[in-house]
This record gives structure tokens, sequence and C-alpha cells, in this order.
């Protein structure tokens, strides 16, 4: 397919990215594609992704988040899979769920507490691998951060964690309610640490999406890692967009470290590396900070060639993640000394969209939607 590009801004989605068939421009800043069952379908560009949800407002990867961002109009909703002990795929950020539910409050889990390594990192808490499904249904979710988004705790105790099963039946539900399939960007989370558990990832999220007829490559979901060679063994099961999550510059995937293999990020986002990623994946996530770097002083610098170079390669770019709160917010559009309060955030997005990203991760996409209006108009 050939891209087209107006001024600013990518205005066509590869067709890999989109489904089989051939793309073309659906109307002011969409991409619409005829899949391989010949049924139309249409993306936003730039699109948003509902970071956990919308977890600007409701504790992260709960039905309440996943239901507002939806209802707010997200694009695409985020879910980032973790295994229990007894193999079911449910979602959380982490498999360290201490800070995400209220299992410090139950004693009959107190002796679960543990101190493990996960990716390099020690961290002593509570592990989902350590639980069967039926025992985690018995936790509560919570705000992760509640210093900082103190109104989200109001909800705490509201909502069970969800299994990615029940998120796949919600998905059905709301596209056959609102008559349009309803997306999503699926994460494995620590793959190869779960692998040597024996909680193979790649395998059981396959066997879900083909139960739920999501496995092809016009199917509206995305399967993104940290981890390449869980989005290559991903490619061997499914059919699916992949996109491969990138932290900053310096990091290594980790199963780079793992396998003894030197590249970095910075490695991965020039012309050579983004060529390898386009032979196995449709786009990339990198952290904003490959996208417009901060200055010394955390302000926001000058802009990479990296969607450039990304869209030379046929990738699409998903970066993440823009939030409202002061705290997450470069110093030159924070507004003042609340680290808590609202920042400039319509106009961080607005920097960001200008690069020529397809799409951006945030936890408030009211916000995030609101700026990307402004662009897909052009």
């Amino acid at each position: 397919m050939q891209k087209r590009q107006q001024p600013g801004r990518r205005t066509v989605l590869g067709a890999a990215a989109l489904g089989a068939g051939a793309a073309v421009l659906g109307g002011a800043g969409q991409a619409s594609a005829a899949g391989r069952d010949g049924a139309p379908r249409e993306l936003p560009v730039p699109l948003i992704v509902g970071h956990r949800g919308a977890s600007g407002y409701r504790p992260e990867h709960t039905f309440g988040s996943y239901q507002l961002a939806l209802d707010m109009g997200a694009d695409v909703i985020e879910q980032d899979l973790v295994p229990t002990k007894d193999g079911h795929l449910v979602c959380r950020h982490e498999n360290d769920i201490t800070a995400t539910t209220d299992v410090s409050a139950h004693p009959e889990f107190a002796a679960r507490k543990t101190t493990k390594t996960v990716d390099g990192v020690q961290l002593t808490g509570w592990f989902t691998e350590d639980f069967t499904l039926a025992e985690l249904k018995t936790l509560r979710a919570k705000e992760r951060i509640p210093g900082t988004r103190q109104h989200n705790t109001l909800y705490d105790g509201r909502w069970q964690v969800p299994t990615f099963e029940e998120v796949l039946q919600w998905a059905e539900r709301e596209g056959r309610k609102r008559g349009r399939r309803v997306w999503l960007h699926i994460e494995t989370k620590h793959p190869t640490y779960f692998r040597k558990l024996g909680l193979g990832l790649e395998e059981r999220v396959a066997e879900a999406l083909r139960a739920h007829g999501r496995h092809r490559r016009n199917s509206p979901n995305f399967l993104q890692s940290f981890e390449p060679s869980s989005i290559q063994r991903l490619g061997k099961l499914v059919d699916c967009p992949k996109v491969v999550l990138l932290g900053t510059l310096k990091d290594r995937p980790w199963d780079f470290v793992a396998s003894g293999d030197p590249r970095t990020v910075a490695d991965l986002v020039k012309p050579e590396g983004l060529r390898w990623i386009a032979g196995f994946a449709e786009g990339i996530g990198p952290d904003l900070t490959v996208i417009i770097p901060r200055d010394k002083d955390n302000k926001l610098g000058t802009p990479t060639s990296v969607v450039k170079d990304a869209h030379a390669a046929g990738l699409v770019l998903h970066p993440y993640t823009v939030r409202n709160e002061n705290t997450f917010l470069p110093a030159d559009f924070r507004k003042g000394t609340d680290p808590n309060a609202y920042g400039d955030s319509l106009g961080v997005f607005k920097a960001y969209l200008a690069t020529g990203i397809d799409g951006l991760f945030s936890d408030n996409c009211d916000t995030a939607l609101l700026a990307a209006a402004e662009f897909r108009k052009r």
C-alpha cells in the first residue's frame, strides 16, 4: 500500500495494522480498510488508546475504568495481561498486586507475601502467579496512586480484578450494543519471566483470541509487548496487528538481557532497527521521550527523527503515556505548584500529535480526544 501523507501528520495507517486488503482514505483523518472478511472498518488517525482504561478517573484495569474509557470515546482500550497460578489470564499492569488490590487486608493471604526478582528488579509483595483465579476473585481493586488521584479512591473496593476472558465477552457485548467493533490493545507482561515458570503467555492469549474470532489480521485488536521475542512468538500463533513497545533510549528489552543481545532501544529506533522490527510487527509504542526528548530542566526539547524513520519502515507509532497531572508533565507545561493539580496537558498532547504519530496512550482519554480532534480535521 502506498502511504499518503498530509503536512504535519500521518493520514493513513498501514494496511497491515488495519487488516488485509487495500487501505484508502475514508474521510478527514480516518483510515478505512476492507478486511479479509470483506467488512469495512475505520480507525481515526491519530487514534487515542485508553491507558488501562480511563485510569485517570477510575482504578486501573477494572470494568469501571474500561467502560468509562469506551463511553468517553476512546478508540482503543488497553489491557495488560498476567497469569494466575492455575493459568488464567487476568488484567493487571504488573503481577505484583500489592498496590492495586486490597490483598494486604486479607489475613488468609498474609503468608503469600514474598520477595521476588522480576526482570532484574527485586519486589516484595503479593503476586498473581501465587493465587488461583478463585482466590484472586475474592480481592477487590483499588487506586494505585492514591496520593496523586485521591478522587479515584472513592471507587476502591468497587470492582474485582477482571479476567481477559471477561474483557473479551464485554467487548463483544459493547460492540453489539454500539453497532461497531470494540478495539483492544493487549499487552503480554514479563513474558520471559512467566515462560520460565511454565506459564507462557502467548499461547494463552492466542487461544483466547481464537475462541472469540479475534485472531485474524483484520481483527479489532493490537497485540503489544516490551519483549520483541513475545511479538515474534505471537506472530506464529495469530495474525493480529502487533506493536513492539520500547522504553527509553538506554533501556534494553528484558528478553535481550536474558539472551545476551546487546542492543538497546537507541539501536532499535535507528533505521536498521526499525526495519528489523517491521519484519514481524506493524508498529512501535515508544516512550514519549523517544519522540521528543526532555532537556536537563525537564522541558520538551526538539523532536527526533523517529516518527519519520518509523513511517519510512512502514511502521505506525503509538507512544505512551500522557497524563493530566503536573507531576507527569514536562516542566514547561506545569501550572502552579501542586504536583497533583492539572497542568497544560492539552498543550502537551498537541506537541506530541504535531510530530505525526499515529496514536497516543493516555490515562485521560477525554482530554486526549479533544486534542486529537484538531489533528483529525487536517
